[in-house]
């Protein structure tokens, strides 16, 4: 760990002056520049979901047809019209895909594309000439990532990429210095493109949080992130919600797959208001927003650490209590984790927690 953190301090070491001094200046934001609204692509109702210069991503467990959510994604892409509750439009020169699936055979990968190319409307019996669909089941993490950048470079007017598998671009998921590198690569891929990339990543499997490291910086980073979960009253069908939405979130959906294969919307499907609030419920505390994680530990610790891991639990299930979300011990065990190894807004020093202080001002506090 010690290592990781050091490599991450060195990171960029070793920049020539010059190149500093050039990446300075382009970097300065100006009151008298002027820039333009990032052109929207795709929507969810009137709800934007999908800008270009930013990622977004979809998450679910594994069989909740997240695939087949991200096939109506592309699909309404192509044809510029609605696919299930997807509206989309490429701008002129930014009107091709490139789908990129990590984990599949070629087999079911061409299952895919022909499923794409039906809901667009388009022919199955020839290559559609904006959709490019690579498979890369075979390569390592860091072959994946310079053919993603290889095909990137060629500029032939991808408005959207699909990485169908983002976790696959690194060996090691829990890592927090690969984590961020691949982050960086979509935020480095989709501003230096002029694009927008949509990743797809699973849930864990024992509780409703994006899967590891990537996972919360996905959800730190991305303009929108999708959870397409199986509806707890028929696992045929499944629902698709916001996790994490820059823009006004959108009422959930449910689509099912027809007898065709294809994915079509759920008829006379209601989301009541208790199915509502367990579909917030399911998403866990990475569901919340850092202003309310520091609203319920400014109130759990006030200006004083607490002493004893069981204090903690304590006084942080009464203090999210407060800001509606209520969960019983172990879910507070994991929560706690998260807050002090991935967003660090709780530092644990001996016995002694302290809610957002440095190390320095923690050894002023045991001095005291």
């Amino acid at each position: 760990m010690e290592n990781e953190k050091r490599t991450e301090r060195n990171t960029g070491a070793g920049i020539d002056e010059n190149r500093l001094s050039d990446i300075l200046t382009i970097s300065q934001i100006k009151a008298t520049d002027t820039y333009e609204t990032p052109p929207q692509i795709i929507w969810i109702d009137n709800s934007t979901i999908a800008t270009l210069g930013n990622f977004s991503a979809s998450t679910g467990k594994a069989k909740s047809k997240k695939t087949f959510n991200v096939s109506a994604i592309v699909a309404a892409s192509l044809a510029g019209r609605q696919v299930l509750n997807y509206r989309a439009h490429l701008p002129e020169g930014k009107q091709r895909v490139l789908y990129v699936d990590t984990e599949q055979s070629r087999f079911h990968c061409h299952n895919v594309l022909e499923r794409i190319l039906r809901l667009a409307g388009l022919p199955t019996t020839s290559d559609s000439e904006n959709l490019d669909f690579i498979c890369l089941r075979e390569y390592s993490p860091s072959v994946r990532i310079e053919v993603i950048d290889y095909a990137l470079r060629q500029g032939k007017g991808y408005g959207l990429v699909i990485i169908d598998g983002i976790r696959d671009l690194m060996l090691d998921i829990n890592s927090t210095g690969e984590s961020v590198e691949v982050i960086n690569k979509m935020m480095e891929w989709s501003s230096k493109y002029d694009l927008h990339i949509h990743c797809v990543l699973h849930l864990n499997k024992g509780d409703n949080n994006v899967r590891g490291h990537i996972g919360t910086e996905m959800s730190n980073k991305a303009e929108t992130v999708l959870v397409i979960s199986k509806s707890s009253e028929n696992p045929s069908i499944s629902e698709v919600h916001a996790l994490h939405i820059r823009e006004k979130e959108f009422r959930p959906f449910a689509f099912t797959v027809d007898n065709g294969g294809l994915p079509v919307m759920a008829e006379n499907y209601s989301f009541d208001e208790s199915t509502s609030e367990r579909s917030k419920n399911r998403v866990g505390f990475m569901s919340l927003s850092v202003e309310q994680h520091r609203e319920a530990l400014s109130a759990a610790f006030g200006d004083k650490p607490i002493k004893g891991f069981e204090n903690v639990l304590q006084a942080m299930m009464t203090a999210y209590e407060t800001i509606g979300f209520k969960r019983g011990r172990s879910v507070m065990i994991k929560l706690l984790q998260y807050l002090t190894d991935n967003l660090k807004l709780v530092i644990k020093r001996d016995k002694l927690f302290y809610y957002d202080v440095t190390p320095t001002e923690a050894m002023l506090f045991d001095e005291e």
